[in-house]
C-alpha cells in the first residue's frame, strides 16, 4: 500500500472502535440468548448480526431478541433474513458457495463486484473446504477472497494446526492461491491486506488472520471451553473494559456505502422451454440419461442463464451436450461432490442461473448435508443423478442409486421426477428449470423403449395410466426401467386372463395421491409396487404413505432388497 493510499490514524481508531462496539453488541445478545457465539465460523451470528445493527438495518435493541423462538436472529442465519443469500452453520460449505457466487459474476455477470468469504480454523478439517480451494485455484477466480480466522480454538479443544499460519499458507499456495498472513487484531495490516487482494489477478486470494478467541474479554481471551456458552457473571467485567476501550463513544457508527446502481445486467429466468418439442420415433430405444442432455441443451439454447455443473461424468450423464450450444455453460467440478453441489447453490443465489448439476445418482449421496442445507437456503438447483437402480448390472453395487429417491424425498420443499422414457425426461428437464426450491431428475443407464407420444402432456403430481380395462383386478405402479418391465409383465398375465392396470407417477413427490385412490378403488383395492430402490423411502412408500388414510386399499411392495450382497456374493 503507498503512503497516499495507507489509511489515516483517525481512520484507524474508528474502525478499531467500530470492532470493539461489535464485540460489545455480541456480549450484549449472547448474554440476553443465554447461548455464546462463534467468531468466524458458519458467518458468526452474533457478530453478523450487530454489524447490520450498527449499520442502521433495524433497531439495536432487537440484538437482545437473537435466539428467542419468535426472532428471525436466530443461531444460524438463514434466508428469512433479507440480507442473507444462504443458510449456513453446517461448516465446510461456504467457500464453495462463495466460489459459485464468484465464478458467476466473472463469467456470466462479468461484474466488478468481489466476493469474500469468512471461514473458521476449525472447518478447514473438513475436506470440502479443499475441494474449494482446489476448485478456485483452478478456475482463477480472482474476484474470490478467503479470510481464515486462525483463532487456534476449536470447539472442544486446540484445532489440529494451532497457531502453524505458515502450513495453510504453504498449503494454499500450492492450489493457487496468493497467501497473505495477518495480524487479524491490527486493523492497518488488514486494510493492507485487503488493498492487495483487490490487485491479484488470475487467482484468489487468502488472507490467514492470526487472532485470539475472546480478544479484549478479561479473563476469558485465548482460554478453552468458552465455545458455545454465555459470559455469564464475567459479561459486566468484560462490557467494562470493552467500553473503556471506545475512542469515540457518541459520535461513531457504521455507514455503508450504497450499492453501484446497474453493474449487473438484468435477466429473465422465467417461463424457459425446450427449443423445440421431443421428437422420437416409436420404435427408438433411448436411455433417459441421453435425453437428459438433449433437453439440457434444449433449454440452454432458449435461454443463456442455464448451466451445467458436473463431477467428471459428462459423458456418463450426457450433460456434456451443453457445450453443443455453449462451451462456456458448462462447468467441470471433477470428482468433488460435496464442492460441485455447494458451488451451483452460490450459482444460483440472487436468481442470477439456473442450474443443473449432474453425475451418478449412488454420489449424490456424498453431498447430502450440502444438499439439505441448499434446501434451508432456499436454493433452486436441480439435480441429476444417472445409473440409477441395479440396471448398471456388471459395474456392481457400489455404482448403484438404490437410496437416491429417498434422499431427495426426505428434503423439505423438493420436487422428485422419475422419468420413463425420454419424452418423459425432456418434459422433466423443462419443468424442473421453472419449479422452485430442490428439484431430482432420476435417469438410467440403459437405452430403454418409448413409452409416450411426442405431444403427451406432463404435470407435476400427476400420474398417468398406461393400461386399463374395467375388469382390472389390481392397480400395478411402477417408473422407469421398472414400469418396462411391468409392461412387458401385463402381456403374460393378459395371456392367463388376469387384467391389470398400470400406472406410471412421473412425480415421486408429489405424488399423486387423488389418482391413486381413485384407480386403486376401482380395481377392489389392490396395489403392487415395483421399483428398483431399497424398499425404504422409494416409490412403494410413497403410494403407502398416500393411500394410508384408505381403509380399503393394500399395498403390497416389490422393490431392491439385498442388492448389494447378491452381487458381492456371486
Amino acid at each position: 500500500m503507498s503512503d497516499d493510499t495507507k489509511p489515516d490514524e483517525d481512520l484507524i481508531e474508528k474502525l478499531q472502535d467500530i470492532a470493539n462496539k461489535l464485540r460489545i453488541h455480541s456480549v450484549t445478545s449472547t448474554q440476553a440468548s443465554k447461548s455464546g457465539f462463534i467468531l468466524s465460523k458458519g458467518h458468526a451470528a452474533p457478530i453478523l448480526y450487530a454489524a447490520w445493527a450498527e449499520a442502521g438495518l433495524f433497531p439495536l435493541e432487537d440484538l437482545k431478541s437473537l435466539r428467542k423462538l419468535k426472532s428471525d436472529l436466530e443461531g444460524h442465519p438463514t434466508p428469512r433474513l433479507n440480507f442473507i443469500d444462504v443458510a449456513t452453520g453446517s461448516l465446510g460449505q461456504g467457500l464453495a458457495v462463495a466460489a459459485g457466487m464468484a465464478f458467476v459474476g466473472k463469467h456470466y455477470d462479468n461484474a466488478p463486484y468481489r466476493v469474500y468469504c469468512l471461514i473458521g480454523d476449525g472447518e478447514c478439517a473438513e475436506g470440502s473446504v479443499w475441494e474449494s480451494i482446489n476448485f478456485a485455484g483452478y478456475y482463477n477466480l480472482d474476484n474470490l477472497c478467503a479470510i481464515f480466522d486462525v483463532n487456534r480454538l476449536g470447539q472442544s479443544q486446540a484445532t489440529s494446526l494451532g497457531y502453524h499460519l505458515e502450513i495453510y499458507q504453504k498449503r494454499l499456495e500450492a492450489f493457487g492461491w496468493k497467501a497473505i498472513v495477518v495480524d487479524g487484531h491490527n486493523i492497518e495490516e488488514i486494510v493492507n491486506a485487503f488493498d492487495i487482494a483487490s490487485t491479484i489477478k488470475e487467482k484468489p486470494t487468502a488472507l490467514i488472520a492470526k487472532t485470539i478467541k475472546g480478544k479484549n474479554f478479561p479473563n476469558v481471551e485465548n482460554l478453552e471451553n468458552w465455545h458455545g456458552k454465555p459470559l455469564g457473571d464475567r459479561a459486566e467485567e468484560v462490557l467494562q473494559h470493552l467500553n473503556s476501550l471506545l475512542k469515540n463513544q457518541n459520535e461513531l457508527h457504521l455507514h455503508p456505502q450504497e450499492p453501484v446502481k446497474n453493474e449487473i445486467p438484468p435477466i429473465d429466468i422465467s417461463n424457459i422451454k425446450l427449443a423445440s418439442p421431443p421428437s422420437y420415433g416409436k420404435n427408438e430405444i433411448v436411455s433417459t440419461r441421453s435425453a437428459y442432455g438433449t433437453a439440457l441443451a434444449k433449454i440452454a439454447k432458449n435461454n443463456n442463464r442455464v448451466i451445467a455443473f458436473d463431477g467428471d461424468m459428462r459423458n456418463s450423464t450426457y450433460s456434456e451436450k451443453i457445450k453443443q450450444v455453449d462451451p462456456s455453460r458448462f462447468i467441470e467440478c471433477f470428482i468433488a461432490e460435496q464442492n460441485l453441489v455447494g458451488v451451483a447453490i452460490g450459482a444460483t443465489c440472487r436468481d442470477r442461473t439456473v442450474a443443473f448439476v449432474s453425475t451418478f445418482a449412488a454420489f449424490l449421496t456424498r453431498a447430502f448435508d450440502q444438499i439439505r442445507m441448499g434446501a434451508i437456503s432456499q436454493t433452486n438447483v436441480n439435480f441429476v443423478g444417472s445409473h440409477c437402480g441395479i440396471s448398471v448390472g456388471e459395474d456392481g453395487p457400489s455404482q448403484m442409486g438404490l437410496e437416491d429417491i429417498a434422499m431427495f424425498r426426505s428434503i423439505p420443499g423438493s420436487t422428485v421426477f422419475y422419468p420413463s422414457d425420454a419424452i418423459a425426461c425432456e418434459r422433466a428437464v423443462e419443468m424442473a428449470a421453472n419449479t422452485k426450491g430442490i428439484c431430482y431428475i432420476r435417469t438410467t443407464r440403459p437405452k430403454t423403449a418409448i413409452v409416450y407420444s411426442n405431444d403427451q402432456e406432463f404435470y407435476i403430481g400427476k400420474a398417468n395410466i398406461l393400461k386399463q380395462s374395467s375388469s382390472d383386478k389390481v392397480l400395478l405402479i411402477s417408473a422407469g426401467i421398472t414400469l418396462l418391465e411391468t409392461l412387458k409383465a401385463t402381456n403374460e398375465l393378459d395371456k392367463i386372463g388376469i387384467s391389470v392396470r398400470v400406472m406410471d407417477p412421473f412425480t415421486i413427490k408429489p405424488i399423486d395421491r387423488e389418482g391413486i385412490i381413485k384407480n386403486a378403488l376401482e380395481v377392489g383395492g389392490r396395489i403392487v409396487t415395483v421399483e428398483d430402490h431399497y424398499p425404504q423411502g422409494g416409490l412403494g412408500e410413497a403410494v403407502l404413505s398416500a393411500v394410508a388414510e384408505e381403509k380399503d386399499v393394500i399395498v403390497k411392495k416389490n422393490g431392491c432388497t439385498n442388492c448389494a450382497s447378491f452381487w458381492t456374493s456371486k
